[in-house]
């Protein structure tokens, strides 16, 4: 009988140690997630405050500002659904893509860039547009320049786009666009790339690294808190360029690369 009590209580015990870890464990991740979701909304707050406050003065400052208030209403959305502190790093990260789209209109606008911004996902491996190009692709002219003009009014932050890199840069449309929405890069894109590319100090990889989608994104070390550290062009120099581009606005017409998607 004693024998019987004794089981009873070891089994009691031992139910009640797993009970008490299991809710232990659930309470630190609701805190885990709780504290994601602040700082994610903090970012969003930093961006909402910017993109209610400024108001574009020409093509560039105006598309930027038109990509920053698309970033602001998806990092909203995404916020509000994040379940997991992995969802919620991504809405804090999408937020940050805002902001760098804030800091180039306030180049765009000759105002001061603001204070420095996390890097993001495959800014560095991507590079920069360090020199104008002007090039001929299917019947019509594309550019690229580092600084904000109206010829060149579509800035992007560089980064990765379906599995490729897209340097940080500000052009005369959206060339990554139909990569973007498709999922995938059409045929013609690396004779645009080999074109506007071939030999810049500043994008370290040819038509070849392009199409292999070189370099793997490990120097995103910055969601979590580093500056970036690339320029934006402009008098007013800034920091750097990142983020995947998943959000921006047209800004002027694009070809479809040649047809087809080579995967």
């Amino acid at each position: 009988m004693e024998a019987l009590i004794l089981i009873a209580l070891i089994v009691l015990i031992v139910v009640g140690v797993v009970v008490v870890a299991q809710q232990r464990s659930g309470t630190n991740a609701a805190r885990t997630l709780d504290d994601a979701k602040a700082d994610a909304r903090q970012a969003i707050e930093r961006l909402g405050g910017q993109v209610f406050m400024l108001v574009g003065d020409g093509p560039a400052s105006k598309q930027a500002l038109a990509d920053a208030g698309e970033r602001y209403t998806a990092a909203g959305s995404q916020i509000e659904q994040a379940n997991s502190p992995a969802q919620a790093r991504l809405a804090k990260q999408t937020a940050i893509e805002g902001l760098y789209y804030i800091r180039a209109a306030r180049v765009a606008m000759n105002l001061d860039p603001g204070p420095a911004i996390p890097e993001l996902e495959g800014q560095q491996s991507a590079g920069k547009v360090t020199e104008d190009r002007k090039v001929e692709f299917e019947g019509r002219q594309v550019e690229a320049s580092p600084n904000p003009s109206d010829r060149t009014p579509n800035y992007y932050p560089g980064g990765r786009v379906a599995g490729r890199p897209v340097p940080a840069g500000w052009y005369s449309e959206p060339w990554w666009r139909p990569a973007l929405v498709a999922g995938a890069w059409g045929v013609g894109s690396m004779f645009l790339f080999s074109a506007m590319f071939s030999g810049m100090a500043g994008v370290p990889y040819d038509a070849q690294g392009f199409e292999s989608g070189v370099g793997d994104g490990s120097d995103m070390g910055a969601v979590e808190g580093g500056a970036g550290g690339d320029d934006f062009g402009g008098d007013t120099g800034g920091d750097g360029f990142g983020g995947d581009g998943g959000f921006g606005g047209d800004g002027g017409g694009f070809g479809d690369f040649g047809g087809g998607f080579d995967l």
